[in-house]
């Protein structure tokens, strides 16, 4: 089993989509690196050389940033945004949407289930 940046990637997968399971590649990302690397797309996991894995390893480590080290700078980013408490950081903090989405009927994601109102009988 192939382990890159800490993810044991799935078994029997084409590389192309066994990499997408590393937080901060998506399936452009994969296939960029697996062409720097020079591994095949069509390659599957379990038929990967420990040549071909010390190279896409070598790939990702030298050009990303992924996993642990991209979460914390996301975190970080936002609760930078909340400490100096501009307007995307209040709606972080009140758990709102950040990006201008209307909040009267949808965001029901981000705000959680609905709770009913006291006193609304008639």
């Amino acid at each position: 089993m192939a382990r890159i940046s800490g993810v044991d990637l799935p078994k029997n997968k084409r590389m192309e989509v066994a990499l997408t399971y590393i937080y901060g590649i998506g399936p452009a990302k994969a296939r960029q690196i697996l062409k720097n690397s020079g591994v095949s797309p069509d390659t599957r996991t379990d038929d990967l050389a420990d040549s071909e894995i010390s190279a896409i390893r070598g790939t990702i480590d030298k050009d990303l940033k992924v996993e642990g080290d991209l979460r914390r700078e996301t975190s970080m980013s936002v609760k930078r945004l909340m400490d100096i408490g501009s307007y995307r950081g209040l709606r972080h903090r009140k758990g709102l949407p950040v990006r201008g989405q209307r909040t009267h009927t949808n965001s029901r994601t981000r705000k959680g289930p609905r709770r009913a109102i006291a006193g609304k009988k008639k």
